[in-house]
């Protein structure tokens, strides 16, 4: 039972419960679908369906056939090669462009900040398959369309806002006097930025970057607008997969895309609270 001050209200009280209550069928709604594809990555049976022996713990009806299946098979290893490549220099650019934008927002006197704000978040608000169409005819211009540099960088511009508001948020509790102090000590705008600025923004930096590239690494829309066969990807794969073949492999392949976007966001949350205490030693 929680411990309540003796001045909570009735409806107070009600409250408090129902808002876990609400919370808990949340969580439920996000999280049973994970529950249901998990286990049928490991059926015995080319199915989509729990057979009787899943359901009364045979052995028999569990298999890791789909998981060799998609370490073995050429066309899956093609599309995590071309998912990683894309998804890597995605997130070096994405990460070099968001910190620099970043670092320009937070000076005081910059004008037009909320307008160029909100002109570098706004891949986040306009629907993806806008953007992606966009993209289409853009890279059909200039003679990016069905090549890694383009999907690189239509991937670079998803990821970049993430980048910008991690580290902006990063940087609402840096303390510039610590610059005008390395000013003062001799140290040039160089020596500044990287043994001052850098190592502060750092966590918020590692989270825009991780970010960005689970951005890259889960995207589908963009990169069947702007690639071809050559950038096929592992969401591109198993979208292919789910109108042409459908077959468990794609199951085992969406636990691993879980389970590398759980680490990621541990990942993410560890240097959050990295990035709080580096601030927390800073205010002291």
């Amino acid at each position: 039972m929680a411990a309540f001050p003796p001045y909570t209200s009735i409806p107070e009280r009600i409250w408090h419960y129902a808002f876990r209550v609400i919370c808990g069928c949340i969580f439920f709604f996000l999280i049973f679908p994970l529950v249901v594809v998990v286990p049928l990555s490991f059926n015995a049976v080319p199915f989509f369906t729990f057979t009787q022996e899943m359901l009364t713990f045979d052995p028999a009806g569990y298999s890791l056939k789909w998981y060799e299946d998609f370490f073995t098979n050429v066309n899956w290893q093609g599309a995590v090669q071309n998912s990683v490549i894309i998804a890597v220099f995605a997130t070096l650019l994405s990460t070099t462009l968001g910190t620099v934008a970043a670092l320009g927002l937070s000076r005081p006197n910059l004008p037009f900040k909320t307008l160029l704000m909100s002109v570098l978040i706004s891949p986040m608000i306009v629907p993806l398959i806008i953007s992606a169409a966009g993209m289409f005819f853009f890279y059909s211009r200039i003679g990016l369309q069905g090549t890694h540099v383009g999907v690189i960088l239509a991937h670079a511009a998803l990821g970049t806002p993430f980048v910008v508001i991690t580290v902006t948020a990063t940087l609402v509790g840096f303390d510039n006097s610590l610059i005008r102090a390395a000013t003062g000590l001799g140290a040039s705008p160089t020596t500044t930025f990287f043994k001052v600025i850098v190592p502060l923004i750092l966590p918020g930096v590692i989270s825009g970057a991780l970010f960005a590239f689970i951005t890259s690494f889960d995207e589908v829309v963009v990169v069947l607008f702007v690639g071809s066969f050559k950038q096929r990807t592992i969401p591109w794969q198993m979208f292919s997969g789910i109108r042409e073949h459908i077959s468990p492999t794609i199951l085992a392949v969406a636990t691993i895309l879980v389970l590398v976007s759980i680490a990621l966001l541990v990942t993410v949350e560890l240097l959050r609270r990295r990035g709080e205490r580096l601030r927390g030693v800073q205010s002291t």
